[in-house]
């Protein structure tokens, strides 16, 4: 589990089709990530991955074939910037939602634009897989940062956040271009909601009723 505020930034480099290696400057890691362990579990541009081999300036952690089908991380080139934030820790502070890691589907930068105190971001979403989960002020995480949905469509295939200069600043958002793909996880509460109110991802007969939430004092 993350909090979608991104610790650090590294670099990607592929080993063969299995396994990638993310390189990092060791004098700006912040503790949580200068204290890595075999088999911790490290968002890398909010995708899980578990640290196989620990190396003086990074780790390497394997991929899976659905990994590489869900997210960016094939399509990456080696040398490619990518947002870092190590798994949540009893007692942290929760600054920003929760985020599993585990992607829903993929997106398009549609556009960056620059504002008096923001930069605003557009972004088009043809995977249903997570569209369905895009509402007006609802949380989305982008390559694994925790943002607020400022506007969207109806369907959630497009939607555009504010993102203040830190964040820009200190994130790979900086440095996406328009057409670039960024992975996209849905609010994992929307995903429940969506089941116990009898959406696609649930059983017939088993939604939210108002005689189920009457039961049990709503």
């Amino acid at each position: 589990m993350f909090t979608g505020l991104i610790q650090a930034t590294g670099t990607l480099f592929h080993k063969g089709d299995t396994q990638v290696y993310i390189r990092w400057q060791t004098a700006a890691l912040p503790p949580t990530l200068a204290d890595v362990e075999l088999g911790d579990s490290i968002a890398v541009d909010g995708i899980c991955l578990t640290v196989e081999t620990i190396l003086p300036d990074g780790f390497v952690a394997a991929v899976s074939p659905e990994t590489l089908d869900r997210t960016s991380l094939g399509r990456l080139a080696d040398g490619s910037r990518v947002n870092l934030e190590s798994s949540l820790r009893v007692g942290s502070k929760i600054g920003g939602h929760f985020v599993t890691g585990h992607i829903d589907g993929q997106g398009q930068l549609e556009e960056a634009t620059a504002t008096a105190d923001a930069w605003r971001l557009s972004f088009t979403v043809g995977d249903r897989r997570v569209a369905r989960y895009i509402v007006p002020k609802g949380s989305i995480a982008v390559n694994g940062i925790s943002l607020t949905v400022a506007d969207c469509s109806p369907s959630g295939n497009w939607f555009a956040v504010a993102v203040i200069p830190v964040t820009y600043r200190e994130t790979t958002l900086q440095h996406l271009r328009p057409g670039q793909t960024v992975n996209l996880e849905g609010d994992v509460l929307g995903k429940y909601v969506e089941k116990f109110m009898g959406g696609e991802a649930a059983p017939a007969g088993d939604g939210l009723s108002l005689e189920f939430l009457a039961e049990h004092g709503y």
